[in-house]
């Protein structure tokens, strides 16, 4: 899905999936003497008692190459906290669980929030913010996954396909990201992806010609995957959404700092099903009608930054050529559906496309009416800087709430 549209600009790894997950793992066991890894699992607590949650950490259990995993928990309270430590503790390898909601990280991210430095509402953005600081911290790791807690059809090979560009001391690849089919159950998942995403970037192409940005982002198969993985000194300057505009953020950075050659993406799944959002139709403010909206802001706010200047009209002309492009792709993926024997909603799938055009315009007049918005939560570097003392405050509150409630 979406292979055809592949334009080359990021090396795309392949050959990974035709290896067996023994034969990868021994050789990450040998990386991992000279070059340790890490994962961060950002979390909410109502994860721990779906079907995604366990499963995973079943096959966390299995891995023998890494050396430590920060767990980011949201939305639990003190019972819940101590439910979550009981749940993690069967993993063999070292693990940090951050109580986000907890007394102590509250304090440090009330200091930080004195000085306009820490995000100012909660989220995955944000819990993947205070897990990289507790990384960095911590110093236990050179290379760094993260993935996802809701992947149903989660298996250990995710995770070695994942890391293993990044791991491998003989590649220089800093950031690496993944992707895979979004075919299950019998339909195409990933709407967001197909629908808005791709469509917009070629919308945009046309409204202000080739870019290398758009042609960047438009290199990635799948761009809204949660999974990626990264050397540790990505961490120290990496500024990114704290909102549902995470994902793009992450690959604007990576854009920012890095040159091309340095970043790549690989295969990581042959089957991947997850947590589904709705489309909200009725409500922006949650499920796929929130996410677009953020992501299309966050999309706008990098070209704003390239020296695209926008106005109303502007913002018009985008929807409109967005839509046509949109309405064409619903009919490619209806085509392939039938070829490939998977159902296939033609008017869901419209609906879908006039809600994110709608939601263009939306994103468009935020942008607009708050000029002097903050849209990215600070680098650590820069939070360092300010309270030198901070990430020492971090792994404390992190040590003390683990040996309090455990």
């Amino acid at each position: 899905m979406g292979d055809f549209y592949q334009n080359g600009i990021i090396t795309t790894l392949h050959n990974l999936a035709q290896r067996p997950v023994e034969e990868l793992e021994a050789e990450l066991v040998q990386f991992s003497k000279s070059r340790p890894m890490a994962l961060i699992l950002p979390c909410l607590y109502s994860e721990l008692e779906g079907e995604a949650m366990p499963n995973i950490i079943e096959h966390l259990k299995q891995v023998p190459y890494l050396t430590e995993i920060v767990i980011g928990l949201d939305r639990a309270n003190e019972d819940q906290y101590r439910e979550a430590l009981k749940f993690f503790s069967v993993l063999p390898q070292k693990h940090k669980v951050l109580w986000n909601d907890g007394p102590r990280l509250r304090a440090v991210d009330k200091t930080l929030k004195g000085e306009e430095l820490s995000p100012l509402e909660p989220g995955k953005g944000r819990n993947v913010w205070f897990c990289m600081g507790y990384t960095l911290a911590s110093n236990n790791a050179e290379s760094v996954a993260m993935h996802d807690c809701d992947i149903l059809t989660y298996d250990r090979e995710l995770l070695a396909r994942l890391i293993y560009p990044v791991a491998n001391p003989n590649f220089n690849y800093e950031f690496c990201k993944g992707f895979y089919s979004r075919i299950a159950s019998g339909k195409m998942n990933g709407r967001v992806s197909r629908l808005l995403v791709t469509p917009l970037l070629r919308a945009l192409k046309k409204v202000f010609g080739n870019m290398d940005y758009l042609d960047y982002l438009d290199s990635y198969r799948y761009p809204l995957a949660g999974e990626f993985s990264f050397r540790r000194d990505v961490m120290n300057d990496i500024r990114i959404p704290s909102d549902w505009g995470l994902e793009i953020g992450v690959l604007s950075e990576m854009k920012r700092n890095y040159s091309n050659n340095r970043l790549c993406q690989v295969d990581i799944a042959d089957v991947y099903d997850h947590k589904h959002q709705d489309l909200s139709l009725e409500n922006e403010d949650t499920g796929l009608s929130r996410m677009s909206i953020d992501i299309t802001k966050a999309i706008f706010r990098k070209l704003a930054t390239n020296g695209i200047v926008f106005n109303q009209e502007t913002f018009r002309t985008i929807k409109a050529t967005y839509f046509r492009i949109a309405l064409d792709f619903v009919e490619t993926y209806r085509n392939d559906a039938v070829i490939n024997g998977l159902s296939f909603d033609v008017h869901q799938e419209e609906q879908a496309v006039e809600l994110f055009a709608s939601n263009i315009m939306k994103a468009g007049n935020h942008f607009l009416q708050y000029p002097m918005e903050a849209p990215f939560i600070s680098s650590w570097n820069r939070v360092n800087s300010a309270f030198p003392g901070v990430l020492d405050q971090l792994i404390a509150a992190v040590e003390d709430d683990m040996a309090q409630y455990a």
